[in-house]
């Protein structure tokens, strides 16, 4: 499927990106609060601690990383479109899964376990892109599909932050509270037991 490119040098870009994306996601998760709320933060960055807040740094900084490899590779667009979608949800659902899995196994979170399992994402996600965009399968039938795919997470992306839906994927597991925190979030644990 790679037309006039270095399968190695895409291979290249795939493990650079491992690190890059693994990288870019913990300055993501810090840019809310370092600028106290402006709205590029709001899109792009962590805005509480729920599990869909700490999903979204990895999505992003992985279609940030899938942007720039379209930029300076030569691949057919259609496969690497194909390839590029369907990793980033397989990343989406691997954190979220394996979050609540061993939420469920330690009785909690562990944040050690919660970053080794966005780091094994990353990577797994960028071995499934590089697999589909130079593998001899045709991906060009699954191109349409993919940008429906690709717009319904755009949608849900851009819109889960500001008005997410009120089940525990967006709650903030510190404060109990859905999306935006408001300001008083952080006065007492009394407002928290009021609610």
């Amino acid at each position: 499927m790679v037309i006039n490119m270095n399968t190695k040098y895409f291979r290249n870009l795939e493990i650079v990106g491992v690190f890059l994306v693994f990288g870019l996601a913990p300055l993501l998760h810090f840019i809310y609060d370092l600028t106290d709320g402006s709205v590029f933060s709001i899109l792009f960055g962590a805005i509480n601690e729920s599990v869909w807040e700490n999903t979204k740094i990895f999505l992003i900084a992985y279609a940030i990383w899938a942007l720039i490899e379209l930029l300076v590779s030569n691949v057919y667009f259609k496969p690497f479109v194909v390839g590029k979608v369907l990793s980033l949800y397989f990343l989406g659902a691997f954190i979220i899964v394996f979050h609540y899995l061993f939420a469920l196994i330690f009785g909690k979170s562990i944040v050690w376990i919660d970053v080794t399992i966005g780091f094994l994402g990353v990577l797994l996600s960028l071995l499934m892109s590089y697999k589909l965009v130079v593998g001899d399968k045709d991906l060009k039938p699954y191109f349409v599909p993919s940008l429906f795919l690709l717009g319904l997470f755009l949608v849900g992306y851009f819109s889960f932050s500001v008005f997410p839906p009120h089940i525990e994927l967006f709650r903030d597991e510190t404060t109990g509270f859905y999306g935006i925190l408001p300001d008083y979030a952080d006065q007492s644990e009394t407002v928290l037991n009021n609610l």
